[in-house]
């Protein structure tokens, strides 16, 4: 997709960091967006959505009973893989209470499809992703930029040593391969907040529903398949799990200006400059790129209004769109290839400042704002 006069054109480079804007900006396009009817939930669309991924759910159990000891198994566990990441999608979806009305009926809905279908902790999720939705890219503040195996900002890129080292100057073309431990790593790290000190509402509840679903799992998997073949399931599912739910989060905001951790800004500058929207040259192709990244791929819209239904987010981006337009404020879109090229790119940038900071580029520019 070409650039408009809208669209940042270089996001990893040029406009590192966000500049304010005015303050109504939010205020006025709410107002657009409660004019053109598009606040109200959308039951139906959801109800539809859940009964094809339970039938989907059920025609992979039966396609891994009828394969019995085959390696064609594998193929079950891929598409198990991708089944979880949707689950997880509509999981993150009652988080932000886009399906139902109630906040607690959305809790409920959301926890029993984090803890129950996916098995990861659903309070692990909201406290790491509220925290990013109130201040995303901003440094020292949004836990998805903080350092985890991959470095997203040079100082992290800087203290890596031995292995870590090798890992960050490279970052970026590793970056799929390093997906495919994303689904063992949420796993861990929403099983470790669970044990980790401190509050954590229905900690209890949560520890017995991940553990018993995950034993449930494991012991249906190592019943039914050799130990070698069941390895490997559990290996191709997780993998393939990782790669989608970090390939679906990753092109929303990698690469995009940053936040200085101190700097004010307003809510509508914060959120339409530091995101990037995924989409294709056609309604129709949109459509099935909202399937694909489970609306994730409207980033701007999701977080301006974080409590919209999926199906209303195609409207809402073409309001916001116009009003980005008509006010000169720079709004980023990109085809699919053209994000995750930016993605690499700008991933590969700050491992260069591994190897020697004092001839990064990035860096030079970075330092001069801090």
């Amino acid at each position: 997709m070409s650039s408009t006069s809208s669209t940042l054109s270089a996001p990893v480079s040029d406009q590192k960091f966000v500049r304010p804007g005015d303050p109504k900006s939010f205020f006025h396009v709410k107002a657009l967006v409660g004019e053109a009817g598009l606040t109200g939930r959308r039951r139906g669309h959801y109800l539809g959505m859940g009964i094809v991924l339970l039938a989907l759910l059920g025609g992979i159990i039966t396609g891994f009973v009828l394969l019995g000891d085959s390696w064609f198994q594998l193929l079950m566990a891929a598409a198990l893989g991708i089944l979880l990441t949707q689950f997880a999608f509509l999981a993150h979806e009652a988080a932000h209470r886009q399906i139902l009305s109630s906040s607690n009926t959305n809790d409920t809905l959301g926890r029993f499809l984090a803890n129950v279908v996916v098995g990861i902790s659903y309070q692990w999720w909201m406290n790491k992703h509220n925290k990013h939705h109130a201040t995303p890219n901003t440094i020292g503040k949004d836990p998805d930029i903080e350092w985890d195996t991959i470095s997203f900002q040079p100082e992290d890129a800087q203290r890596q040593k031995g292995v870590l080292k090798w890992i960050t100057e490279r970052q970026g073309y590793l970056f799929f391969p390093l997906l495919t431990l994303e689904g063992l790593n949420l796993h861990y790290q929403s099983i470790k907040y669970l044990f980790a000190g401190g509050r954590v509402k229905r900690r209890g509840r949560e520890i017995t529903a991940i553990a018993l679903r995950l034993s449930i799992y494991l012991a249906i998997v190592f019943t039914f398949l050799p130990v070698g073949m069941a390895f490997a399931f559990v290996g191709v599912q997780l993998a393939v799990f990782g790669v989608y739910m970090g390939g679906s989060f990753a092109p929303n905001h990698k690469g995009m200006p940053m936040v200085p951790k101190n700097q004010r800004i307003d809510f509508f500058s914060r959120q339409v400059l530091t995101s990037r929207n995924v989409m294709a040259k056609s309604r129709w192709g949109n459509e099935v790129l909202s399937i694909i990244f489970g609306g994730l791929n409207f980033q701007v819209e999701h977080h301006l209004f974080p409590s919209m239904p999926r199906a209303n987010l195609a409207a809402v981006s073409e309001i916001v769109r116009n009003y980005c337009a008509e006010h000169q404020i720079p709004y980023t879109v990109a085809t699919v290839r053209q994000s995750y090229a930016q993605v690499i790119t700008y991933l590969n940038k700050v491992g260069l400042s591994a190897r020697d900071p004092f001839d990064c580029p990035m860096v030079s520019g970075y330092r001069q704002f801090q």
